[in-house]
């Protein structure tokens, strides 16, 4: 172990303790979590009042999976595919209406679906699927838009259109992660936040005194629109100690705005999944066990992998399949040749478990004895 790992264990180690001490406190907001607030439903009948109840029925269904999703490691959302048949009625507590129109035959709305948390908490028990209820202490995160700098490398400047938008449109107080957006400071010049990104532990206390909190994270987004993709960092120090997360995302028919939501809801789920890993790793956690005895989750291992092909359609619907593939990280796309190519990524439990997600999307991982080949099923 490098002297800076083996720093950052005994500050996650420092951190985890100072967390137990505060666990009453925590637990009286663990009720927060069990609530999926500003869900956006839609639903077309034949009548008004039809319409409202289908939307109400279909979005309390899809928000029992955003919770479960919520609250459960992504390394056991497997075991979630045998609970697709539940009724979200059965769990629903209250619902109430942020903002809703309709018309004759149409209705949209954006509701606070509320479960009952004993009755969720009873199902995983009795599935044996672990989850973490507890939230993180609140933290603060900066969205940031990077420019080409030229030879001088990318210059940064505050958010304030759509990447700083979807983050305020997103469920920031009942999550597992609690955040609060802020605007880049003038006093956070490039050099700071390029430090930030190289993983830098320095650039800690800059950040954590430019906005008098104990953990920021800065979210910098790239267009790159030669390449027809979105990038995105994750950089700083969050509950779970110091971080740099990086990942692309496809822009479809030049649809940025939509790169940008749908780029914000993985980052903030990355966010959850790294309290989850903390908080398992520390045993704070409900729920089953696993065969082994005891249920823990990987913080992301890093797997390489051959990339099969046999023309440049299927590698684009591969490579669009591994960008948005819930849980992968780092995504690093090496030589690309007419029939194969080089990717890397992390993902929690390794190639293992990054075989089983891939196949639920029509992909085959196999084992190549470190170096793993990845092929189409179909």
């Amino acid at each position: 172990m490098t002297g800076r790992s083996m720093k950052y264990g005994f500050f996650l180690a420092a951190m985890l303790a100072a967390f137990a001490a505060v666990a009453p406190q925590a637990l009286a907001r663990a009720g927060k979590v069990f609530t999926v607030a500003n869900y956006p439903v839609e639903a077309t009948a034949e009548n008004a009042v039809a319409a409202k109840d289908k939307a109400h029925a279909e979005g309390q269904q899809a928000a029992l999976g955003a919770l479960l999703k919520r609250i459960v490691p992504v390394t056991a959302y497997g075991r979630l595919d045998r609970l697709t048949a539940l009724r979200a009625a059965d769990f629903v507590d209250g619902v109430a209406v942020r903002s809703e129109n309709n018309s004759r035959t149409q209705y949209i709305a954006n509701l606070d679906f509320s479960f009952q948390a004993d009755a969720v908490r009873d199902l995983l028990h009795r599935e044996g699927v672990p989850y973490v209820e507890q939230q993180a202490p609140r933290m603060v995160l900066v969205p940031i838009l990077a420019q080409p700098g030229g030879a001088e490398g990318a210059r940064f400047r505050p958010a304030a259109g759509t990447w700083s938008e979807v983050w305020q449109g997103l469920d920031l107080d009942n999550t597992l992660t609690p955040l609060r957006i802020e605007a880049l400071k003038p006093s956070i010049q490039d050099d700071t936040i390029q430090a930030a990104l190289a993983g830098d532990d320095r650039v800690e206390q800059v950040l954590a005194g430019a906005y008098n909190v104990d953990f920021v994270v800065l979210a910098v987004a790239e267009v790159d629109q030669p390449g027809r993709q979105l990038n995105v960092t994750l950089a700083g120090v969050d509950p779970a100690g110091l971080m740099t997360w990086r990942r692309s995302y496809r822009i479809a028919d030049g649809d940025v705005a939509y790169a940008m939501e749908f780029a914000a809801v993985v980052t903030h789920g990355v966010l959850e999944g790294r309290w989850k890993v903390a908080k398992l790793e520390q045993g704070g956690y409900a729920g089953g066990t696993s065969s082994g005895g005891g249920f823990r989750a990987g913080g992301g291992s890093e797997v390489s992998m051959a990339v099969h092909f046999a023309s440049q359609a299927e590698w684009d619907d591969m490579r669009g399949r591994l960008l948005d593939l819930p849980g992968a990280g780092n995504i690093r796309i090496g030589t690309v040749s007419a029939q194969s190519a080089e990717v890397s990524l992390s993902y929690p439990g390794g190639g293992q478990n990054l075989a089983q997600a891939l196949a639920r999307q029509g992909l085959i991982l196999t084992d190549g004895g470190g170096f793993w080949a990845l092929r189409s099923a179909y």
